[in-house]
């Protein structure tokens, strides 16, 4: 299909280089697999699939701006197994045709050890096949569809961000907590969509709430109103939509068109609508029409986490919707090449959740990796999450999830509730 464009950025303890490369599509079947590729070589190579084009590409800069930073300090620490890691960004699209050609870029033109991504869940399981078979380290931190928990990667799979299973109950839970009877869900017909709704409705009804509509929705249609229109009609005191910001815009602006605005009719969703361009996308001459929904997504910083790569990346002026979940992903492939002492991703899969579970405490790479020379077992507390104690990181995934509150203001700009307002799941 065409060829894919495909950013380069190696940086090193000094300088950070930018170059571009375009490959070819079709290149035929792809080699036998495992190391075959050339690309245990005791330098750690990192690659990144991200939405750099397609519907959530507005959210690319908090996806990929982390991982360089954590690249960055990665090298001014001395790098992984002595030597610079190296970085290769490739577009996603959110589109599987378009990952499959990039992912065959990254193994074969960069040879990668280690991809940071995708950024949606539904490219994950379309890729993870390639993953599994082709021997290659994945770690991402926007993946939250539940359907992830239970595929079998053959351990080469990671994500730092928790799953919808534990989503779907802190949306049930603020749901609930606003006294909430009757409820319509409208979700995307997808792992993401149908996911949460069904661990949200587990929730509701386990509260004594009624669902009195679940609709799926296609989200390429061109018209929502038919979907739209059976949740009107069950008279529910509140909707949630679980979209991503385009097909979601055009799901609350129909709901809007039938008298049910958010302003005076309590709407929900989760993070999948939480990005800048929502309100422009739901009215380019109203910001202020978003004023009123309410969500829940993974906490961008969990009460009691402190990181200095926090206020490094609010200094950005980026939005940090899922980077301390990619900043993590990052830094743990570079502790797990630490541990293995290698960059066969074979030996850093079975090392990697080892640095959330040991006996001594780090923050930084640098002092994690002082203390792995040292032959000491480290507990990494992450950006994200102190994952030894809040968030319970399992063999791939965290068990617990902390969640915060957020809504639209009267200028388009999601606020953040403050932090006693966090659900806390697992």
């Amino acid at each position: 299909m065409g060829s894919s464009r495909m950013a380069k950025l190696v940086s090193t303890v000094a300088v950070a280089g930018l170059a571009t490369t375009v490959f070819a599509a079709g290149g035929g079947p792809a080699g036998a697999g495992g190391t075959n590729r050339g690309n245990v070589n005791g330098s750690l190579e990192l690659g990144q699939l991200a939405s750099q084009t397609g519907p959530l590409s507005n959210i690319v800069q908090s996806l990929t701006t982390p991982v360089t930073m954590a690249v960055d300090e990665i090298n001014a620490g001395g790098g992984v197994l002595g030597k610079p890691v190296t970085y290769t960004l490739a577009d996603d699209a959110t589109d599987p045709n378009v990952a499959s050609e990039s992912l065959e870029g990254l193994l074969e033109d960069s040879k990668v050890d280690a991809i940071m991504g995708p950024t949606s869940s539904g490219i994950t399981l379309n890729i993870i096949d390639e993953v599994r078979r082709r021997n290659v380290l994945m770690c991402s931190g926007s993946n939250t569809s539940a359907e992830l928990s239970t595929t079998d990667s053959r351990g080469f799979y990671f994500r730092t961000t928790p799953s919808d299973r534990l989503q779907g109950p802190a949306l049930g839970k603020l749901v609930l907590k606003d006294s909430r009877k009757k409820v319509g869900i409208l979700a995307r017909r997808d792992t993401y969509g149908l996911g949460l709704a069904s661990s949200v409705k587990k929730t509701l009804e386990n509260g004594h709430a009624r669902v009195v509509a679940d609709v799926s929705y296609d989200p390429d249609a061109t018209s929502f109103d038919r979907e739209v229109q059976k949740v009107v009609d069950k008279k529910p005191d509140a909707v949630i939509v679980l979209g991503f910001e385009s097909d979601g815009s055009d799901i609350v602006r129909t709901l809007i068109a039938k008298g049910l605005s958010p302003q005076q009719f309590p709407i929900y969703t989760a993070d999948g609508m939480r990005t800048n361009a929502f309100p422009t996308l739901l009215d380019p001459n109203n910001p202020a029409a978003a004023t009123g929904l309410k969500g829940t997504s993974p906490a961008t910083q969990p009460a009691g986490v402190q990181h200095p790569f926090l206020d490094a990346f609010n200094a950005t002026g980026i939005d940090p919707i899922y980077s301390s979940f990619y900043y993590d992903c990052t830094i743990l492939t570079a502790l797990a090449a630490e541990k293995a002492k290698s960059d066969d991703p074979s030996k850093m899969k079975k090392v990697f959740a080892a640095n959330t579970k040991g006996k001594e405490q780090c923050t930084t790479f640098a002092d994690c990796k002082r203390l792995l020379d040292a032959g000491k077992s480290i507990s990494y507390q992450g950006a994200s999450a102190a994952f030894k104690h809040m968030n319970k990181f399992g063999t791939f995934e965290p068990n617990a999830g902390v969640y915060e509150v957020w809504t639209f203001d009267e200028t388009g700009r999601d606020v953040t509730a403050p932090p006693e307002t966090q659900i806390r799941i697992g």
